[in-house]
């Protein structure tokens, strides 16, 4: 009798620790299988699980990347893909493994049409990745001219620091002296006006 119990306590332990894994490993197992479905371009696969009733696998990350598909679709340049997913409630400023967000890594590319999506989309343009730099210094670095501009029109900060060097968008285009159309550009930039501050007047 005894060793029936024990027995029963034991099964019972196992069904209850299956009620508690089998919800998650089903939800890794979609999130899996929806990031495959972005990077093989299977929208009729990827809309099934976005259609789900309160899914957000649209913002579900790759564990060993820390990718997100938009950063997936980011990076080979699908503007179809990338509109796809912020229609269907993709953060637009969310980071990968480096911190990096989809405007960072449109940058970064020269992608300028990607970079367009994406500040419709909402994305900030003046988010940093964690070694603090922006979308305007990445360009900067790549010495993408059509790039940057496009960047300032949309209201980068030129004097935000990155943490690396403490410099700004501003300060490495002025070293750069093999690029003096980037030079020009960002030193006739406007300084970003700060935001006032309010408070009790004593």
């Amino acid at each position: 009798m005894r060793f029936f119990t024990s027995w029963v306590r034991v099964a019972v332990a196992a069904i209850a620790f299956a009620l508690v894994v089998t919800p998650a490993a089903a939800q890794f197992s979609d999130s899996f299988n929806f990031l495959k479905a972005v990077r093989e371009k299977d929208v009729l696969k990827a809309k099934g699980f976005l259609d789900k009733p309160g899914s957000v696998l649209v913002n579900t990350k790759d564990r060993t990347t820390g990718e997100a598909a938009l950063h997936i679709v980011t990076r080979r340049g699908d503007v179809p893909w990338m509109a796809f997913m912020l229609q269907n409630g993709a953060d637009p400023n969310i980071r990968d493994g480096e911190g990096n967000t989809p405007l960072l890594i449109a940058a970064q590319m020269g992608f300028t049409d990607g970079i367009r999506v994406l500040l419709l989309g909402k994305a900030g343009v003046d988010v940093a990745n964690g070694r603090g730099e922006t979308a305007l210094i990445k360009a900067v670095q790549q010495r993408d001219l059509p790039t940057a501009r496009a960047l300032l029109e949309a209201g980068a900060d030129p004097d935000r620091p990155d943490n690396a060097a403490g410099l700004s968008a501003r300060d490495y285009a002025a070293q750069d002296r093999r690029n003096s159309a980037m030079a020009k550009l960002l030193a006739d930039a406007p300084k970003k006006k700060s935001a006032p501050t309010t408070g009790p007047k004593l």
